[in-house]
């Protein structure tokens, strides 16, 4: 018998509008969640709320804002797993000391200030599931600054994990991806570099967004897992 663990949990979503997020939340409603999603931008709420069931929510959000995380998640009666997925679209390069620090802003800060905001709040048997990129693993050439991030959501996965438990905090590391996370770029540089990943890997192509939707759901639903790092790549680690 097919167990729902899922259903009837509630499931909110930073940086749930598009890309992983989006995604995630299609398939954790289709499992039974009630989902909640966010971004900075209503437009982008309202855009999402039209593809997702008529019981979902959601809400404008800056997750740089912790004096607004502090009230959504007090005003949200509670939620049982919560998904880090905001992040404006990557740069071309992350080449000044401002640049690297707004990178940290959304991407580290704005993860440790959703989490323990979040926190309190959550269920017994609930979750915290990040998002990170493998480039702590396998660095870029000038973006050393965005490999640092990487290596501090590691690290603070881990010991969010022992200071949260026995609440679950995981982290999804993904490899390149078919999303408007590379927005940045234009047509033909996008393109080029999806056919050039894609020749490296195993797999021979590149992610999409459904791919690593699966990840946030076996963390969600898996109870025996915390401080993982899960990897979802198609090989580009080990290519």
């Amino acid at each position: 018998m097919k167990v729902e663990k899922l259903k009837g949990k509630r499931v909110v979503i930073l940086g749930g509008t598009s890309g992983f997020g989006l995604s995630t939340a299609k398939a954790a409603a289709a499992e039974g969640a009630h989902v909640v999603v966010c971004s900075r931008h209503r437009a982008n709420v309202d855009k999402a709320l039209r593809e997702l069931p008529s019981h979902a929510e959601g809400a404008a959000l800056d997750v740089t804002d912790e004096d607004a995380l502090q009230q959504f998640f007090a005003g949200l009666g509670g939620l049982d797993h919560l998904i880090y997925c905001a992040g404006d679209a990557l740069p071309a390069s992350v080449s000044t000391t401002a640049e690297a620090r707004n990178f940290f802003e959304v991407r580290f800060w704005g993860i440790y200030m959703a989490a323990n905001t979040a926190f309190p709040y959550i269920r017994p048997g609930g979750s915290i599931t990040l998002t990170n990129g493998i480039l702590a693993l396998r660095p870029w050439k000038g973006w050393s600054a965005v490999s640092a991030v990487a290596g501090a959501v590691e690290s603070l996965t881990r010991g969010l994990a022992l200071e949260m438990a026995p609440i679950r905090v995981n982290a999804v590391c993904a490899g390149v991806v078919r999303t408007a996370l590379w927005s940045g770029m234009d047509d033909a540089a996008r393109d080029a570099m999806y056919a050039q990943q894609a020749g490296t890997l195993p797999l021979g192509r590149v992610g999409e967004a459904d791919d690593i939707a699966e990840a946030y759901l076996y963390l969600m639903k898996s109870d025996f897992s915390t401080g993982q790092i899960v990897i979802v790549d198609g090989g580009a680690v080990i290519a």
